[in-house]
């Protein structure tokens, strides 16, 4: 009992002291306003400060960076009908269920890569981390993501610098956002292709990356633990024959293009969309819902 006792007084105590650290971050950075200080919240800090093993100095620098990023590349005001062509294959979308963690999902195909803009191809991709986050669940901070390797090449895999930089971005400014990533089945050829990227993923971010197989009861297990096998696409050992929709799939990233704007008080900068997709102003109340699986 008294061992219980101390174990609880050190729980508390850690977590006084990781509130401390909380308020020292927010003391540090100083004054904040508009998305910024939106972005700004304890749980945010609380992020930054879990990866740096809560230095203040290391936090601080790690956040100023982002702030910096965000300022600049403004994240927030990217809307769904000006990257929505990198979407038309479905090479990386938000899945229609979570996992058993209440985490969002994120399914990416590389083997469906559709084009050669590396900046345009960058922008998609931060378009739907900030989608994942916004459907997260209250009590949720993290997403997991699942990589379908069917019809992956070296002659259709993406350039070491997108590669490079889809790590920098995920890693230095969506820090802890990140649950698990699992590699579905990649060719033995990939392993040429991961002998490289391996090298720039922090070790954090390294033991997050899990290696399955279809054929590999370790895998198997690993996978059924982390989501229902009725959620997931046959494609990833589930059982579901899901077939990406992509007008279905826009009409909800236009649905939640007004939830983005509400949410950092950017509905002003909402605007008809002049190519093929909906743009947030064309949005009907209410989205027809994904396809549901073929019975």
């Amino acid at each position: 009992m008294f061992r219980w006792r101390t174990s609880h007084n050190s729980e508390e105590n850690d977590s006084v002291q990781k509130d401390e650290k909380v308020n020292e971050l927010r003391t540090a950075i100083g004054p904040l306003s508009g998305c910024i200080l939106q972005y700004c919240t304890d749980a945010c800090l609380r992020r930054y400060l879990e990866a740096r093993n809560w230095n203040i100095d290391k936090s601080k620098k790690m956040l100023e960076e982002t702030l910096k990023w965000r300022s600049s590349y403004k994240p927030e005001e990217i809307r769904w009908h000006e990257v929505a062509i990198e979407g038309e294959t479905g090479k990386v979308y938000r899945a229609n269920f979570h996992d058993r963690f209440g985490r969002t999902v994120l399914i990416l195909r590389p083997g469906m890569q559709n084009t050669q803009s590396h900046d345009n191809q960058m922008r998609h991709l931060v378009y739907l981390l900030e989608n994942a986050i916004l459907n997260l669940p209250d009590d949720q901070e993290q997403t997991s993501w699942l990589i379908d390797f069917t019809g992956w090449s070296l002659n259709n895999s993406v350039p070491i610098k997108t590669a490079r930089e889809t790590i920098n971005i995920l890693q230095n400014h969506y820090p802890e956002r990140l649950g698990m990533a699992f590699l579905y089945n990649p060719p033995r050829i990939f392993e040429a292709f991961w002998k490289v990227v391996k090298y720039f993923l922090d070790q954090k971010t390294f033991e997050k990356v899990k290696f399955v197989y279809p054929k590999n009861k370790e895998s198997v297990e690993l996978m059924k633990s982390y989501f229902d096998v009725d959620d997931l696409p046959t494609e990833l050992g589930g059982k579901v024959e899901l077939q990406y929709n992509h007008e279905e799939f826009s009409r909800l990233m236009a649905q939640d293009d007004l939830k983005t704007a509400t949410k950092w008080g950017l509905d002003n900068k909402l605007h008809h969309s002049d190519n093929g997709f909906l743009g947030a102003a064309d949005v009907a109340p209410e989205p027809a819902p994904l396809a549901p699986p073929a019975s």
